[in-house]
């Protein structure tokens, strides 16, 4: 399922990212080669997901967002969860470094929740989107054409509605990192 060996992909995270939207595309990127580092600007060493109602496992964060730059990596990742990106979304350092992808051309794959910190960039007027519903009309206002699809990729952009689109996120997320940014085309 692709080769992304050379590449370096950043899974930008705060506590309350839903469980299986960040294990499962960090298991799919590593199989296909990539190497996955967990960012985040909380300040812990471990952060907390959230596993369908309640909390669920700690992850390790490998880098804080302080010490890290886009240019260290060549796509970003954005699982969803309630809390997550709402905390992200509010985070200057978070919405500057998902804006370097976007602005650069750069794969984004975002699941469910995670295109709200897309919202902040300001940058997504056009592009073709899909996410969990209750953001339709968020991603609308932000100029974004939200289809209700089970994956929608709209020139190096990724995005699906939940975990059950797990397996087509997976899969073009891979896709598209393996193509690489848009000036390489």
């Amino acid at each position: 399922m692709g080769n992304l060996n050379n590449r370096k992909i950043a899974i930008l995270t705060e506590e309350g990212f839903e469980q299986i939207e960040l294990t499962s595309p960090k298991e799919a990127l590593e199989a296909a080669g990539a190497t996955v580092d967990v960012v985040s600007p909380n300040k812990n060493t471990y952060i907390k997901a959230w596993d369908k109602t309640n909390w669920g496992i700690e992850i390790e964060v490998d880098r804080k967002l302080s010490e890290v730059s886009p240019d260290d990596y060549d796509a970003l990742v954005l699982p969803g969860g309630v809390l997550n990106p709402d905390k992200l979304r509010q985070n200057k350092d978070a919405v500057a470094f998902a804006s370097a992808f976007l602005n650069e051309g750069k794969p984004v794959a975002a699941i469910c929740h995670g295109p709200q910190l897309l919202i902040e960039t300001g940058m997504l007027k056009g592009r073709r989107m899909t996410s969990y519903p209750s953001l339709q009309t968020d991603l609308k206002n932000a100029g974004a054409q939200w289809e209700d699809s089970e994956v929608v990729v709209d020139s190096g952009l990724v995005t699906s509605r939940s975990p059950a689109d797990l397996e087509a996120f997976n899969q073009k997320m891979i896709e598209e990192i393996g193509e690489g940014i848009l000036s390489e085309w």
